[in-house]
C-alpha cells in the first residue's frame, strides 16, 4: 500500500508562542485552529502550512488526561508523531494485522476535517508514534 507523509505533530506548551515562531521564522500560514475535547485528544490544535508541508501544533487542554500533557511530562516538548496518509485506512489496518503490527484501537477516530486516523502501537514502531490516516470524503 502506498503511503505518503501527511503531517508532523509537535507537542507544545504555549500554542501562541509556537504559532508566532512558525509564522515569523518559518513563514508558515495558519490553516486552522481548534480545540478538541474528545477523550484521548484533549488538545488545542493549530495546523500550520509551509509550502504544502503541514505541521500540527498540539497543546494540552487538560493536564491530567491529555495524552499531549503526558507526552510533554515524559519526554518534553517536540515531535510527538509522524502521520502517513494511506489510500484506504481499512486496507492499511488489514495489512498491519498481517504484519503483526498492533494499533491503539482506542485512538481510531475521525477529526473535524474528515480525516480518519489511528495510531500504531509504539512498542511495534521502535518507539515512534506513527499515525495512519485517510480522507475518505476528499
Amino acid at each position: 500500500m502506498n503511503k505518503q507523509l501527511d503531517h508532523i505533530g509537535v507537542a507544545v506548551r504555549q500554542i501562541e508562542e509556537s504559532i508566532a515562531f512558525y509564522q515569523n521564522v518559518l513563514g508558515a500560514t495558519l490553516i486552522d485552529r481548534y480545540i478538541s475535547e474528545a477523550t484521548g485528544v484533549e488538545s488545542e490544535i493549530a495546523i500550520m502550512d509551509i509550502n504544502g508541508a503541514r505541521t500540527e501544533l498540539l497543546a494540552p487542554t487538560n493536564n491530567t488526561t491529555s495524552p499531549i500533557a503526558r507526552f510533554i511530562k515524559q519526554k518534553g516538548k517536540g515531535v510527538h508523531h509522524i502521520a502517513y496518509r494511506v489510500e484506504n485506512l481499512d486496507d492499511a489496518l488489514e495489512e498491519l494485522k498481517q504484519q503483526h503490527i498492533r494499533v491503539l484501537h482506542n485512538s481510531l477516530r475521525t477529526n473535524k476535517h474528515g480525516r480518519r486516523l489511528i495510531y500504531l502501537n509504539p512498542a511495534d514502531t521502535e518507539g515512534t508514534i506513527i499515525e495512519f490516516c485517510d480522507y475518505p470524503h476528499a
